[in-house]
């Protein structure tokens, strides 16, 4: 991505689909996007820290970005992943608390930072938009419930194979292949799954001669989906 060459839109014309934003009016839009500061970051740049106190609400423009924590020994477990149009800094921003999690740029990324009393203001005007809020963060606590219980009982093969899954839904398949659209390491891959990357290596390794996945470096293709899915037993 050359930065020289990409221009953010105002709110206005911005075609991102952000959830949260799409009941709001052209006015609203515009209050909203006044004073934004429109921020890049290279990939493996840092945007917020854990422990930093937040002062708006990220939204992405563009680029990838993963969502982390460090366990008191000092280890990265990622815990979510963030695409173009999602938002990001939420729960700090609602809480106001200092951030819970690390996120960072998974490739060069564009950000827009919206002022925090902005949001304020139409999530007290807008009830659509603090519906829909309300919603994300139900989402956020069934999500982190289910990794949870995930973490606890299942094997690793089978949360190396959902970590993979979550990264196709997230980001989804390259233009006519079953590439994953995302680079990850090994390393990151088992700080999803939770193992360690040894661990992750080998099991890879074994999707890869059962059929399951195609590895070429950092990238990972997925056959099938549903026998995938199996192997991760996840039925729904």
């Amino acid at each position: 991505m050359n930065k020289a060459n990409v221009k953010i839109p105002s709110c206005i014309d911005c075609k991102n689909k952000s959830n949260i934003f799409c009941t709001l009016s052209h006015d609203e839009k515009d209050k909203l996007g006044s004073n934004k500061i429109n921020n890049f970051y290279k990939k493996g740049q840092t945007i917020f820290y854990e422990g930093n106190q937040s002062h708006g609400l990220f939204c992405v423009y563009s680029g990838k970005i993963k969502i982390s924590k460090l366990s008191e020994n000092g280890k990265e477990q990622i815990i979510r992943f963030v695409k173009k149009a999602d938002i990001l800094g939420y729960r700090s921003l609602f809480s106001n608390e200092p951030y819970q999690a690390t996120a960072t740029a998974l490739e060069d990324t564009y950000v827009c930072l919206l002022r925090k009393d902005k949001v304020f203001n139409l999530l007290q005007s807008n009830p659509k938009m603090s519906w829909k809020t309300l919603l994300l963060l139900s989402d956020d606590l069934k999500k982190a419930e289910n990794h949870l219980t995930n973490i606890a009982q299942k094997t690793v093969i089978e949360r190396i194979s959902e970590a993979l899954l979550l990264l196709q839904s997230t980001y989804g398949f390259e233009n006519d292949t079953n590439i994953i659209d995302v680079r990850l390491t090994r390393t990151e891959i088992g700080e999803v799954a939770g193992t360690t990357t040894e661990t992750t290596i080998r099991t890879l390794a074994k999707l890869k001669k059962e059929g399951l996945v195609v590895l070429d470096g950092k990238k990972i293709g997925i056959p099938s989906i549903s026998n995938l899915a199996n192997m991760a037993k996840i039925y729904d």
